[in-house]
């Protein structure tokens, strides 16, 4: 692909490429000074050094890889135009080194960067800011970096930390975290609790996806945060555990709870052991927001929790796709539609049907039938299947979908905006073949239609389905029952 005509005339001609989240979010902060020293991205070498011990070659401690991959018909470039997903171009790459990822076998550039302009994609951009333009606190400097909203306890134990570090007005730094699944909710709901945080702390989003959950990461994680916290003037990082040898201290508050008998969140230290009430766990919170109850006021302050209210609506009212895999001839068109019919008699959800010739025919005209081009098909209604469940709609999906890796993408896809519940039809290949309207079996057989799936092309059935059918074992209308037995009982449709 070739740079946008906006550019100046000496790069007109490269080539472009738009990285993924995590490696946009890299290159985002290394243009604004945030990962110094890096000036660019990693090379072989400096990757394994990190790996392997933490520090760059030249010894400097990191805790990352931060790296970009490609496809190989870049590695023979000497400069690319990176860009945004909107397709703006953000930084030229002078590339140093061509390297392959041992590991994954993914190609990779590196060299350093410069930047072309400010990137300007991604929520709340305008409350974003780099290091130098942050005016300067004298003493101690808080900083805690969140991926979720500050509850009342931990609003507790911040002003308790930043009050002990004697951190004054304007020195504490809030960082939310970018790149999850909610990241408008959680700016808003740290926007909302402004005024129970330290007088003057300052909301910094930082466009940083996570990189892993627990072990070996999860610390470098760690490790990175108090990179970017110490870049943004803190000197100090409030965190859950002690860890040693991050670029700042990290600092653990003292265990907190609510104490019922005078109804505040207070050191534990400060408790009679049976005025301590129990804090909701995830799954109790979640399962409040499920049923679309209230969430206490003692946990969370009321902007809290209409943001987390938003961010997972009720089950009831909730978007989610219903994703129908089988064979051709399985039956899973007849009970997609026969579910579509049945939800739209009982009311209270608006339904989508996305069934495979009526996909071809609109979404996909021109596909052939390749794997690629089956996929690319599958990725198209997975596309518009989680649009249709973000704006929390309803949609029922009835492509063959054989193969496992695609159909775990588009539930990745839906997931990230509501719920995903898989169906897999699996009527056995004998019945499938015996049904056969459109002669589709035969013709494979006597192979005039190559990479037939069930015949010269395989069917991945799945291991991750949340119901199983066999419509040569039941009418449809036994098997539209069960699919919305499985959806009352999961709490996304009323009983009848």
């Amino acid at each position: 692909m070739t740079a946008e005509s906006g550019l100046p005339d000496t790069l007109r001609d490269l080539p472009a490429w738009t990285p993924g989240p995590v490696e946009l979010a890299d290159l985002e902060l290394v243009l604004a000074g945030v990962y110094r020293p890096l000036t660019g991205f990693l090379g072989s070498y400096d990757t394994a050094m990190v790996i392997a011990g933490g520090r760059l070659a030249d010894g400097t401690p990191w805790p990352v890889p931060v790296t970009l991959s490609v496809p190989k018909e870049l590695t023979d470039q000497e400069r690319i135009v990176l860009q945004d997903p909107e397709g703006v171009p953000v930084a030229v790459l002078k590339v140093d080194e061509a390297w392959q990822d041992p590991t994954t076998r993914d190609w990779r550039l590196a060299g350093p960067l410069e930047a072309l302009r400010a990137p300007a994609h991604g929520p709340f951009h305008g409350l974003r800011r780099r290091p130098d333009e942050l005016a300067a606190v004298e003493g101690n400097v808080l900083a805690v970096a969140v991926r979720e909203p500050l509850h009342r306890k931990q609003l507790g134990q911040l002003r308790q930390v930043a009050e002990r570090l004697g951190a004054g007005p304007g020195a504490v730094l809030v960082l939310p975290l970018l790149g999850g699944e909610h990241d408008e909710s959680l700016v808003r709901a740290l926007l909302g609790v402004r005024k129970e945080l330290p007088d003057g702390a300052r909301i910094i989003p930082v466009p940083l996806p996570a990189r892993g959950e627990q072990g070996v990461q999860e610390k470098r994680d760690v490790h990175l945060h108090a990179h970017v916290a110490a870049a943004y003037g803190a000197t100090h990082l409030l965190g859950e555990h002690e860890i040693e040898d991050t670029a700042i201290p990290v600092v653990v508050p003292e265990p907190w709870a609510y104490d019922a008998d005078v109804e505040v969140w207070r050191p534990v230290a400060r408790i009679e052991p049976d005025h301590v009430q129990a804090e909701l766990t995830r799954e109790r919170l979640n399962e409040l927001l499920d049923a679309g109850e209230p969430i206490p006021d003692w946990f969370t302050p009321p902007a809290v929790a209409a943001e987390l209210a938003l961010a997972r609506p009720p089950k009831l009212s909730r978007g989610m796709t219903v994703f129908f895999t089988g064979l051709s001839g399985s039956g899973k068109s007849t009970v997609a539609r026969g579910l579509a019919d049945a939800l739209i008699e009982r009311g209270g959800r608006t339904v989508t049907l996305l069934d495979g010739d009526v996909v071809r025919r609109m979404l996909s005209s021109g596909l052939t039938f390749s794997r690629a081009d089956r996929d690319l098909n599958i990725r198209r209604i997975g596309f518009v299947a989680a649009e249709i469940t973000r704006h929390g709609g309803t949609a029922i999906c009835a492509p063959i979908a054989p193969y496992a890796a695609t159909r775990a993408e588009v539930r990745r896809m839906v997931s990230a905006v509501g719920d995903f519940v898989l169906v897999h039809v699996a009527t056995p290949l004998e019945e499938c073949e015996r049904r056969d309207r459109k002669g589709l079996y035969a013709k494979a057989r006597a192979g005039v239609i190559p990479e037939f799936t069930g015949i010269s092309d395989p069917y991945e059935a799945p291991v991750d389905a949340d119901l199983t059918l066999d419509t040569s074992r039941m009418t449809p209308d036994e098997a539209v029952a069960k699919v919305l037995d499985l959806l009352v009982d999961g709490g996304w449709v009323r009983s009848a």
